[in-house]
């Protein structure tokens, strides 16, 4: 662990933390931090800032509930930056907004970010707007019992495509099957965050096993 005396605080004594959500891996917002906020910070579990404007401490979520609880902090290789992984309890920008950074500046067209978060989000979309013509809503109109027929179907192509041993026909159908599990997901109001959080807390089981087991 680095030692936060050997930090580089900027000539006002701060030094700037990104705050990055623990499941989607967002960037929520950038802040700053003193060595006295970071201390309280690491004490708590809890995200403190120091606020340049009002040039006080603040303990983000103490007036809104909006806590982030830390899970971990890593400082860059200069020791002058750091990213501050969160688990939060809402909205991590002051307008209510998920995350401070919403306003595009650029996209390519040739470049296009994806993630599974941002495919169920496309997903929500379909559902609220049914947009004609939309396989993804036809799924919707046809209800639960299609769904989960397609999510049985695409786990089969699934066990033949791995059986035969077709790594590009595997991928294809595990694509496949992920995009209707999802259809699944936010038919029956599952999250991506829902289905992270458990993983994670089986991760934490495994790790305990194989502990006791090296004993």
């Amino acid at each position: 662990m680095l030692d936060i005396e050997k930090l580089k605080f900027d000539e006002n004594g701060l030094i700037p933390a990104v705050i990055v959500d623990a499941y989607s891996k967002k960037v929520l917002t950038v802040a700053y931090m003193n060595k006295e906020s970071l201390k309280i910070s690491m004490e708590k579990g809890l995200t403190c800032f120091y606020s340049r404007s009002r040039k006080e401490l603040w303990l983000k979520g103490e007036t809104s509930g909006n806590y982030q609880h830390i899970v971990s902090i890593t400082a860059d290789c200069d020791g002058d930056a750091l990213t501050v992984v969160v688990e939060k309890d809402g909205p991590a920008c002051h307008t209510g907004t998920d995350s401070c950074f919403t306003n595009e500046v650029y996209q390519s067209e040739e470049r296009h970010e994806f993630s599974m978060q941002g495919l169920y989000q496309l997903l929500l979309d379909r559902k609220e707007k049914m947009p004609e013509g939309s396989y993804t809503t036809y799924l919707f109109q046809k209800g639960i019992d299609k769904i989960l027929k397609k999510v049985g179907e695409e786990s089969t192509e699934v066990i033949i495509g791995g059986k035969a041993g077709d790594k590009a026909e595997t991928i294809y159908e595990i694509a496949d099957l992920a995009y209707h599990v999802m259809v699944l997901m936010v038919e029956m109001g599952i999250s991506v965050e829902d289905i992270q959080k458990e993983l994670a807390s089986r991760h934490i089981i495994d790790h305990k096993v194989k502990q006791e087991k090296m004993k």
